[in-house]
């Protein structure tokens, strides 16, 4: 009792407040997952360090969405999918939300991006958009073998590659089956394909996506939905060659000013953009392989650029709904109209 009462009290030291909160959209079962749990783990382990706090949340937490102070979508998106919902919510709430709608809307339509790329004068493989009518325009523009993408496409489904007519016309019924339209590509084979990952129009990380083994794609599907990839190398931007990386930033700037991997194919007639994905991968041990921890920090830095961007109350600091939260309602503290911002 007499070492109890005669010990020195000292004040318990207060927990240290997450400057903001960062939700991160994912699926747990989706088969090719953007980002592997590790790789999401990681994230919020590099967020904590930052002052960042990162939480996992999925389709079910739509309605809590309001709660965080930004939202990272580490899902495969779609228009007509809970990912585009999620992304239009963020918007309405004010925000910072990577992907955006618009970004969904124009990477995930494969002949929107064809359209663009082409009015824009981006080196890219010809093409032709073809419906039940035309199929004849595909073998007049291009030659054998003939790639067909349906507008919606992922992680290499919905791709198929025609060695001659019969296929082609096999492989578009089936497809049009599934879409109003088709789009035929020209084919260049070539032993591995760049990927260049750009956030806010500046270069990431640049990668090197090798074919699988005895196919011609970076993924083969197989029938029992297993599926083989081959494998990688990522690089140093300085150490990649400027016409790629130069491409792959002019390409991704079309978009907006979110984060995109953009694939390239470069042969001996010049570097070619393939197409804009709005949600490329990141995952550990590969797209990180050269930054490391400092990956996730400027995504994240990116994030706090926004916030610190956005309207500013009064006093000319926005606050985040973590800060708001921790100094609570009543506080006399709170800049007058801080309420109103929020619930705007």
């Amino acid at each position: 009792l007499e070492g109890y009462v005669l010990k020195r009290w000292t004040t318990p030291r207060a927990k240290r407040q997450p400057r903001f909160s960062l939700a991160v959209l994912c699926d747990p079962d989706e088969k090719m997952k953007p980002s592997s749990p590790r790789t999401l783990k990681l994230l919020a382990e590099v967020g904590k360090t930052m002052g960042v706090e990162v939480e996992l949340i999925t389709k079910k937490e739509y309605p809590r969405l309001a709660e965080y102070d930004a939202l990272f979508i580490r899902e495969t998106t779609g228009l007509d999918h809970h990912t585009y919902r999620f992304a239009k919510k963020a918007e309405e709430e004010g925000m910072p939300v990577i992907d955006d709608t618009s970004s969904i809307m124009r990477c995930t339509n494969k002949v929107f991006l064809a359209e663009l790329l082409k009015a824009k004068k981006i080196p890219m493989p010809r093409a032709v958009i073809l419906n039940r009518e035309n199929l004849g325009e595909a073998e007049s523009q291009i030659s054998y073998p003939i790639i067909l993408k349906i507008p919606d496409g992922s992680f290499s489904r919905g791709i198929h590659k025609a060695e001659n007519r019969e296929e082609l016309q096999r492989f578009s019924d089936e497809l049009l089956r599934r879409s109003e339209v088709v789009l035929a590509q020209e084919f260049m084979y070539t032993e591995f394909d760049w990927r260049v990952g750009v956030l806010n129009g500046r270069p990431l990380f640049v990668s090197q996506y090798f074919m699988s083994r005895n196919h011609w794609q970076v993924v083969k599907h197989h029938a029992d939905g297993r599926y083989d990839e081959g494998h990688f190398r990522t690089m140093a931007v300085e150490d990649a060659p400027a016409s790629v990386i130069n491409l792959g930033v002019r390409a991704a700037r079309l978009m907006g000013d979110g984060l995109y991997g953009v694939d390239l194919k470069q042969t001996s007639k010049g570097v070619y953009v393939i197409e804009v994905n709005d949600n490329p991968n990141i995952d550990a041990g590969i797209e990180d392989h050269v930054l490391g921890d400092e990956l996730y920090r400027e995504i994240i830095r990116e994030f706090e650029r926004r916030l610190e961007g956005r309207p500013s109350i009064n006093n000319g600091t926005a606050l985040s709904r973590t800060e708001a939260q921790t100094m609570g309602g009543a506080s006399p503290i709170i800049p007058a109209g801080a309420a109103a911002y929020w619930q705007r």
